[in-house]
C-alpha cells in the first residue's frame, strides 16, 4: 500500500559533495552597491554576520562572510562555500532560508539570508541557569520539547538527503519571534560522497583549549555536544551522532548543566568517550524531571550508536509521546 505521505527520500536526492564544495566561478561577484547600511550581528572565530539593506529587493536581510583573516584560506573558503550550499539546498520550514551566494568587489566569499530577530537555545539555558530557574519566559519542559521537536524535523529532513549537521548544540537553535525554530550553521555538515575530502572532515583541536568554544584551531564543534564517534573521527559516522547531540541539548535542558564538566577540551573529550553521564534527576535534585524525559534523554547518549534512539524521525516521535502524555495529564 502506497504511503499518504512520502518520506522525503522517495521524491528528493541526496546531497552530494560534488555539488556543495565546487568553486564560484571567479567571475561571480557583486561589483555594484546592493547591499548598504552594514550593522554586526555577531562576530565568531571564523565569519561575520551582520545585518544590510538589500538595495535590489528593499529589505533588510543577514549577510554571513569569512573573517578578513581567513578569507583567502582555501580550506575556510571550502567550508564556507558547503556551508552556504548545504543550507541552500536544505529548504525545510526549520532551517533558514538563503538569498545569495557571490563574491564581493575583493573576491571574498559571502551569502545572504533571512535575518531573523531573536534568541538562541544558549541564550534562554544561561538566563535559567544564571537565575537558578527551569523556566524562562513560559520556556518550560513542554515548551522545550516542542522546540527540540522541531529540531528534530529538520535534522531528519537533512538525514534523508544524506546530511550530518556535526554541530547541533544550543548556540545553533535560534527561536524567532513568531514561534520560528532554526537550526543553524551547517559548516561542519559531513555530506554524501563515494570519496570524502579528508582534510575537510578532519576535525582538529587544541586538547588545552576551552570546551565552549567552537573556532579556528579548536576543536571543530563544541565538546559537550559531540558524540563518541565524532571525537574519534570515525568515518562511518552517520546520522546517530546528531541523536547523540540532541541528547546532550536535552540533558541540559533537564539538568540545568552539561552532561560532563571539565576546564579543558582535554578532559571533556576523555570524559564523552570513557565516561557515563549522570541522570539529571541525579544533578538537578531541586527539579521534578519527568523520567520519561529522562529515559528519551539517556538513550540519546549512549556510546554505542546501535544503542541510541536510531533516527531523528524516532525521536520526534518519542518526544511527541511524552508531550501527549503531559498534555492528558495536565487538564
Amino acid at each position: 500500500m502506497a504511503r499518504l505521505f512520502p518520506h522525503p527520500q522517495d521524491k528528493y536526492p541526496v546531497v552530494h559533495i560534488e555539488d556543495t564544495d565546487l568553486d564560484l566561478p571567479s567571475h561571480v561577484r557583486n561589483t555594484d552597491m546592493r547591499y548598504t547600511q552594514f550593522k554586526t550581528i555577531a562576530k565568531g572565530g571564523k565569519c561575520l554576520i551582520q545585518s544590510c539593506k538589500d538595495y535590489h529587493l528593499s529589505r533588510v536581510v543577514a549577510y554571513k562572510s569569512l573573517r578578513k583573516e581567513i578569507a583567502d584560506d582555501p580550506f575556510e573558503q571550502k567550508r564556507f562555500l558547503r556551508e552556504a550550499r548545504v543550507t541552500a539546498m536544505l529548504q525545510h520550514p526549520n532551517t533558514i532560508p538563503i538569498y545569495e551566494l557571490s563574491r564581493d568587489n575583493r573576491g571574498h566569499y559571502y551569502f545572504t539570508m533571512k535575518l531573523v530577530e531573536g534568541y538562541t537555545l544558549r541564550e534562554v539555558l544561561d538566563l535559567a541557569i544564571e537565575e537558578g530557574t527551569q523556566a524562562v519566559d513560559g520556556y518550560g519542559f513542554h515548551r522545550m520539547v516542542t522546540l527540540l521537536i522541531q529540531v528534530a524535523n529538520a535534522l531528519d529532513y537533512a538525514h534523508s538527503h544524506g546530511v550530518v549537521h556535526r554541530d547541533v548544540k544550543p548556540a545553533n537553535i535560534l527561536m524567532g519571534p513568531f514561534g520560528e525554530v532554526l537550526l543553524l550553521d551547517w559548516g561542519l555538515a559531513k555530506v554524501w560522497s563515494e570519496e570524502p575530502d579528508e582534510e575537510l572532515e578532519r576535525l582538529p583541536f587544541d586538547p588545552e583549549a576551552n570546551p565552549s568554544l567552537t573556532s579556528q584551531d579548536k576543536l571543530q564543534g563544541t565538546a559537550h555536544y559531540m558524540s563518541p564517534e565524532q571525537i574519534e573521527e570515525s568515518r562511518d559516522l552517520d546520522a546517530r551522532s546528531d541523536i547523540y547531540s540532541m541528547g546532550a541539548v536535552l540533558y541540559e535542558v533537564l539538568a540545568g548543566r552539561t552532561t560532563f564538566e571539565g576546564d579543558t577540551v582535554r578532559t571533556v573529550i576523555e570524559q564523552v568517550k570513557n565516561d557515563e553521564p549522570e541522570r539529571p534527576s541525579d544533578v538537578a535534585t531541586d527539579r521534578d524531571i519527568p523520567h520519561q524525559l529522562e529515559e528519551i534523554c539517556m538513550r540519546c547518549l549512549a556510546k554505542d550508536p546501535d544503542e541510541r534512539i536510531q533516527s531523528a524521525r524516532r525521536l520526534v516521535a518519542e518526544l511527541r509521546s511524552w508531550r501527549l502524555r503531559w498534555a492528558s495529564e495536565s487538564r
